[in-house]
């Protein structure tokens, strides 16, 4: 059974590479065509692959940072003097 950061992990590397392929085949397109608004397309794809596929580490990275740190101490309130308690601030 696969876990959560697998299936990001999964997920991103196909969006990604799908992504990469399209903007590169674009981006190639422009070249040989000589249109430079299609260059700048596929450059502009090929960087949202990469983007993208950063983003995907840095949740995957992020849900391993939540899942492994401590998640504190129950913290009791102090004795009360007066009807008052006293609170650290």
């Amino acid at each position: 059974m696969m876990n959560s950061r697998m299936k990001i992990l999964n997920a991103t590397k196909l969006a990604g590479s799908i992504t990469l392929l399209t903007g590169i085949m674009i981006f190639l397109y422009g070249v040989v065509s000589g249109l430079n608004s299609v260059i700048g397309i596929g450059i502009g794809a090929i960087v949202g692959a990469v983007m993208f596929f950063i983003m995907g580490m840095f949740f995957i990275a992020t849900e391993e940072m939540v899942e492994n740190t401590d998640k504190g101490m129950e913290i009791a309130p102090n004795k009360y003097r007066n009807g008052l308690y006293l609170v650290k601030r």
